[in-house]
């Protein structure tokens, strides 16, 4: 398992569409809770390989990230770090991707956020928002509770998107 430094800036784990990698429930999985990736593995009915992922940018990405997402292709078909940057921004393939699920709900304050101040701050800012504000651990935008600590909410992500994320999680059950 990799225990890398997840809080230095590292373009690789920021999305072309504004997610932050190190909250991704699949990352955080692939890097350090074997456990998680084999129930996320059990509910998208995929390998545990399948859902192994370094990042947005990386060569090892999730079946998802490396198979459905459009983004990251079309990002790099024209040139561009982020969606934000592109003249087309936000095209329909990323306003549908937004509105699918709750981890998404900020996409666009993040795209704001990266043109206003880049990346490095942006990437720093966002460690803490997702960061547990006990125990400073990273959750992802399903963690209700801190994994490490359980104090709830387990971040401001989670304290901002509440009842959405709650809402999703009683889908997955």
């Amino acid at each position: 398992m990799q225990k890398e430094n997840l809080k230095m800036p590292d373009k690789q784990l920021a999305a072309v569409c504004g997610l932050f990698c190190p909250a991704c429930t699949i990352l955080i999985g692939t890097r350090e809770d074997p456990e998680r990736l084999k129930v996320m593995a059990a509910r998208v009915q995929k390998s545990v390989e399948e859902l192994h992922c370094d990042g947005c940018r990386s060569e090892k990405r999730c079946f998802y990230c490396q198979e459905i997402c459009k983004m990251g292709k079309c990002a790099s078909e024209r040139g561009l770090d982020f969606c934000g940057e592109c003249r087309e921004y936000p095209c329909e393939d990323l306003k549908v991707f937004q509105a699918a699920m709750p981890h998404r709900i900020e996409l666009w304050k993040s795209q704001d956020r990266i043109r206003e101040v880049g990346y490095e701050k942006w990437y720093a800012e966002m460690i803490e928002h997702y960061s547990c504000p006990e125990c400073r651990t990273l959750n992802s935008a399903y963690d209700i509770s801190c994994r490490k600590c359980g104090a709830t909410p387990s971040c401001t992500y989670v304290k901002l998107h509440k009842d959405k994320i709650i809402e999703q999680l009683s889908k997955w059950k």
